[in-house]
This record gives structure tokens, sequence and C-alpha cells, in this order.
């Protein structure tokens, strides 16, 4: 049976009242705090489909993520790990997981700002699609859930309902983002520089520059930087900004410290 890449078909209806425009939203650090993989790997963990030292590698890999921001080489490593982990997953229990990431972790971690922007976009009537290199299933619930249009996302090759360890294409990062929300341009008829994309990473730089209103939400050191040299507008939706952001990284290194603990005195016992 041939592989089956997950089509990327829009989970609303596409909007009346601006029909060239869109606007397209980053997910880790920009939508929401931290990595969004690392919380399905949680997940994966809890269900028995990653080892303690699997689960370990992966907590270690969201702390420097939180403290250095997000590499291409994080992103590729975190990724290959997810899928050497994931090969005979069925791709149905992806999106039952992806579900429940959202509702136990996702949810509480969006940032109101945000989620307010995208829904000023969907008020007016643009549509709103998620590009991440979050697996596509998880992007499409986190789309689902917050009434947007669609999401772009990883995608892996599926073989008889379960997951083959490969990816369809790329990663979903860097200028492959800029690459997917070209085609979906050309696809859906939009006017990029009508259009509005948001980051928190130099990464997206690619996207960012592809459209006409590019936004930088939380950024990191060099994309703030490069958003001051081109007038970019930026927000920063990390209250006292280094006071909290510091407070966030020492809850989530304790965090994942404790339910490393925690995931040691099971296995123990």
């Amino acid at each position: 049976m041939p592989a089956v890449k997950k089509a990327l078909d829009p989970v609303r209806p596409a909007p009346l009242g601006r029909p060239g425009e869109a606007a397209f939203f980053d997910v880790d650090n920009t939508l929401m705090k931290g990595a969004s993989l690392f919380h399905v790997a949680h997940k994966m963990y809890e269900r028995g489909a990653f080892t303690l030292r699997d689960a370990a590698g992966f907590a270690w890999k969201h702390v420097a993520f939180l403290f250095r921001g997000e590499s291409l080489e994080d992103v590729r490593s975190i990724e290959a790990s997810a899928l050497a982990l994931g090969a005979g997953i069925l791709a149905v229990d992806v999106e039952t997981i992806g579900h429940e990431v959202y509702d136990e972790f996702i949810e509480s971690r969006i940032w109101p700002g945000t989620k307010a922007l995208a829904e000023q976009h969907l008020r007016v009537g643009r549509r709103v699609w998620l590009v991440t290199a979050t697996p596509i299933e998880v992007a499409s619930v986190i789309a689902d859930r917050l009434g947007l249009t669609g999401a772009l996302g990883t995608v892996g090759e599926i073989e008889d309902g379960a997951y083959t360890g490969r990816l369809v294409g790329e990663i979903l990062h860097g200028k492959a983002k800029a690459t997917a929300a070209a085609e979906l341009a050309e696809r859906e008829g939009l006017d990029l520089d009508r259009c509005w994309a948001y980051s928190d990473s130099h990464n997206d730089i690619p996207l960012l520059t592809l459209v006409g209103h590019p936004v930088a939400i939380n950024p990191d050191a060099r994309l703030r930087a490069h958003a001051h040299a081109h007038n970019w507008p930026i927000y920063d939706f990390r209250a006292g900004r280094r006071a909290a952001t510091l407070g966030l990284k020492a809850a989530t290194v304790g965090g994942a410290l404790y339910g490393l603990w925690r995931g040691y005195a099971r296995f123990r016992r």
C-alpha cells in the first residue's frame, strides 16, 4: 500500500470578507509557551511508547529550547527522535493524543495576546493558518480547537494506518515554512503582499519576509534586531520580559526534573 500524505485542507470554511488575505502563525513560543512536540512526547511516554531514557532526552531538549531558543539542529534532533520512536504507532492514536495534549498541556500555555491577534484576523474575514514543524495531526487539532482555518505541519509517512518512521517531504522549519506558505497562497489565491505572518524565531525570517505584514512575537535576540532594523512591529507577551521568562524557564527545569523523578520512582517499583 503506498504511503499516505495527510491532506492539508482547511478545517474551517474560507471567510468571505477578505478572500485574498490570510495570516500565518508559528506555534512554538509564538502561539504557545514552549515546544508542542515535547508535550506530545510526554503523553506518548505516559502511554508506554517511550522508555524513561527517551523521555529524559526529550525533557532536556525542551529545557534547552526554552533557554536558548529554537534552532534547526534542535528541531531536527527532536523530530528525528520522535520519528524513530513513533514507527509503528497508529495514525488514529496520534490524533487522539493530539486532543489529549491540547486539553492537558497546550490550552493553558497559549499566549492570550497571540490568540487575540488570530481572532481579530478571523473577525475581519481573513483566513488564519498555523505553519509549524509540529506534526500535522497535532497542528490540525490546535487549529481546529482554536477555530482557525487550518494548519501546515510536518508530515510523517503512513503505511497501512501506521507511521513508518520516515517523513513525507521535509521538516516544516525555516525556509520550508516559506515554501509551504507560498504553495498554499498559490492554491488559495492569496495575495502575499496583503498577508500577515507571526513568529518568535529568526529561523522564520524567510516566512516573515514572504508577506507584506511581518510581525515578531516574543522574538529571540536575532529576530528582535532584524525586526528593529526593518521597522517590523514587535509584540512581547512575556510580562516583565526578563524576570517572567527566567521564572518560566526555572519552573520548566524544576517540572522536568520532578517529572523524571516521578517516572523513575514508578519504574523502580
